[in-house]
Order: C-alpha cells, then sequence, then structure tokens
C-alpha cells in the first residue's frame, strides 16, 4: 500500500443537524476486489487508500448519485488530479490521485457512473485511489453497503456498487466510433436486429451468457449481456468496469 503525502487541511467543522448518509458503495465496479488501507497518520485520517495489483488506469466510479462540483488537478502536490461530488444534504465524496478524469464541474452522477482512473498525481508514491466521504467539509469514518470499514488498518473489500438486487451491473455503450449499437434476440450475430442503442447509452445487464465472439472496443468477448426481454447486446462494446463477468448466467 503506497501512502500519499496530502497536505491538504480538513476545512471547516460539522454544524447543525446531520443528515443521513448516502447508500453509499465502493467507488469500483461490482464484484471487483481492493485492499483498503486506514491509518492514524493519513491526512486526513479517516480518508482510505485503496490498492489492487495492475490498479494503474482502473475505472473509478461514483460512490453515490450526486453533482460533480469539482474537477481539479494540484499538479505534483496533494491530491493531484481530484474530483469532488455533491450528495446533498451536506454529504461530500473525493476522489484523489486520477490519471484522467470522465466527467467535469456540472455533470449529474448516478451510482457507478465512471468519472476518472486510477493514478499516482499529486502527492503519491505509487498508484492507488484516495478516497473520502465528508459531511460538512469534514471526513468521516467510510461506510459502503451499510457497514463502517476498518480503522486502522488494512482489508480486502469486495465492491457491490452496481451489483443490484439480481446481480445485474449497470454499463455505457461504447462503440468508438460513435455509430449505435445492434441490439440481438439472442447471443449471437445470427439472431435478428430486434433494437439499437446510441453510442454512449446507459444499459442495466440483468444476466450474462456466451455466444458468438465479438471484438469491440473493449477486447474481444464472447459475452453477451442480456438487457431486457429478449434484447441482448456483446460485452464488448459495453463498459462496465471489469475485465470480467459483472452480472449472474442467463
Amino acid at each position: 500500500m503506497f501512502r500519499n503525502l496530502l497536505a491538504m487541511s480538513v476545512l471547516g467543522a460539522v454544524t447543525g443537524m446531520a443528515h443521513a448518509a448516502p447508500a453509499f458503495q465502493m467507488p469500483f465496479a461490482c464484484g471487483q476486489v481492493w485492499e483498503g488501507q486506514t491509518r492514524s497518520d493519513h491526512s486526513p485520517p479517516n480518508a482510505v487508500d485503496l490498492n489492487r495489483t495492475n490498479d494503474l488506469g482502473d475505472p473509478v466510479v461514483a460512490a453515490a448519485g450526486g453533482k460533480v462540483v469539482t474537477v481539479a488537478d494540484l499538479g505534483d502536490t496533494s491530491y493531484g488530479k481530484y474530483v469532488v461530488i455533491d450528495h446533498g444534504n451536506g454529504w461530500k465524496t473525493y476522489y484523489a490521485h486520477l490519471s484522467s478524469f470522465n466527467v467535469s464541474v456540472g455533470t449529474n452522477v448516478s451510482q457507478g457512473h465512471k468519472i476518472g482512473a486510477v493514478g499516482s498525481t499529486g502527492g503519491s508514491t505509487g498508484p492507488h485511489l484516495h478516497h473520502e466521504q465528508r459531511l460538512n467539509g469534514v471526513a468521516q469514518k467510510i461506510v459502503w453497503n451499510g457497514s463502517q470499514i476498518l480503522y486502522w488498518g488494512t482489508q480486502n473489500y469486495t465492491s457491490k456498487n452496481g451489483c443490484g438486487s439480481t446481480g445485474g451491473a449497470p454499463g455505457t455503450v461504447n462503440t468508438t466510433s460513435g455509430a449505435n449499437l445492434n441490439v440481438r434476440s439472442g447471443p449471437g450475430t445470427s439472431f435478428s436486429i430486434v433494437d439499437s442503442l446510441a453510442d454512449g447509452a446507459d444499459v442495466t445487464t440483468s444476466c450474462q451468457t456466451t455466444g458468438t465472439s465479438i471484438t469491440g472496443t473493449y477486447g474481444t468477448s464472447n459475452i453477451w449481456d442480456k438487457i431486457g426481454a429478449g434484447k441482448y447486446v456483446p460485452d464488448a462494446y459495453i463498459f462496465t468496469g471489469s475485465d470480467g463477468r459483472v452480472a449472474p448466467s442467463c
């Protein structure tokens, strides 16, 4: 686990009545396992650093729905490239040391929306995500899926962000060229075209199965995503934040 060298001070103090926190989830896609480290000499102490093997460039997603209020680059100091999301009622989340951004100030995001990628910018000694949950400017102890994480120490956590009640996961259509994506009646190119999806459309995968191997934006895969009754799309064109399956088998 790499320590960062954040020098940013905690802003303000908790004022007024505390509001219930949003239903925060890990800032990574459904099913991913990340090592989280908390330590009393962190800045701020209640932040968590998150690592996994070869994590440079891995997608970072919104821990809860809200509005992006900060997209900034502090260069080689502090948070480096970072994003702040306002969730309302005094709650904000911070995502620091990013390598790139996928949102801009004013973007409304839903839980699981990609906001950037893991990096090592700012006062960081290696790739990782620095994450905070703040209430009225004060960093709180992290809670995911209704449970507080370990303080102080290191522990592995499995993301439930976007898993849904049936294990399905959200995704975004990405055809690179901007062309529409054909929706088939079954998991293969031999099935009839029943619909189409615009590039950038949001989809929810209820289950996944195998079919015709397709080469698309995210490589070559024989996985097909079921997005509705009698509707299938090739996983090679769907961004889910994971290199493998993110939903149950059909």
